[in-house]
């Protein structure tokens, strides 16, 4: 059962009401929707509507991540394929129902996303095997020697840095929605 009631928008107060709208009416609402972002009650599903509890920390958290989203060098691809492999170890069902839906219009087959499941690096190639085998090592907490140069082979030491960035953000994201008892 959910812990935290889903806060629609005319209950908060004026900051949490701006972050809100930073949220509902920024770049995750503009275009194509994959999945629903708000609620029959306006409230924000996922990891969002938590972030409305400590609007400067949230602010900050959503800010994170929609650079991510947006501003990355990343492939769209390869950015999925790693938010995939962190719901996946982290068993996120808000993570895995949103992100799927965006991989597959990323163009991610069902058979990859499968793969992603078993954390299975078998049927990518190029960049997209590389960050599935970065990403894999950094949820086991680190990049040997040998993962490094692979990683930074096919990414760039920035393309490294966004990666990580992007394993602990969607980390985060994953705990709150346990510790919130979010689902999909």
């Amino acid at each position: 059962m959910a812990r935290l009631q889903g806060l629609p928008p005319e209950s908060l107060d004026p900051d949490g009401r701006a972050l809100y709208d930073a949220i509902a009416g920024g770049p995750r609402a503009a275009g194509p929707q994959h999945f629903a972002l708000t609620r029959p009650d306006g409230s924000l599903r996922g990891p969002f509507n938590a972030m409305l509890l400590a609007p400067g920390l949230g602010g900050a958290l959503q800010d994170l991540g929609a650079a991510i989203r947006y501003r990355g060098s990343l492939t769209d691809r390869c950015r999925e394929i790693a938010i995939l492999l962190v719901a996946e170890r982290w068993d996120s069902d808000f993570e895995r129902e949103a992100h799927e839906a965006v991989g597959r219009a990323a163009g991610l087959s069902d058979d990859e996303l499968a793969a992603l499941r078993r954390e299975d690096a078998a049927v990518f190639g190029g960049d997209e095997a590389a960050v599935v085998r970065a990403t894999v090592a950094l949820l086991d907490g680190d990049l040997d020697d040998e993962a490094w140069a692979e990683a930074e082979e096919a990414l760039g030491a920035a393309g490294v840095f966004e990666l990580s960035t992007l394993v602990g953000y969607y980390a985060t994201l994953a705990l709150q929605l346990r510790i919130f008892r979010v689902g999909g």
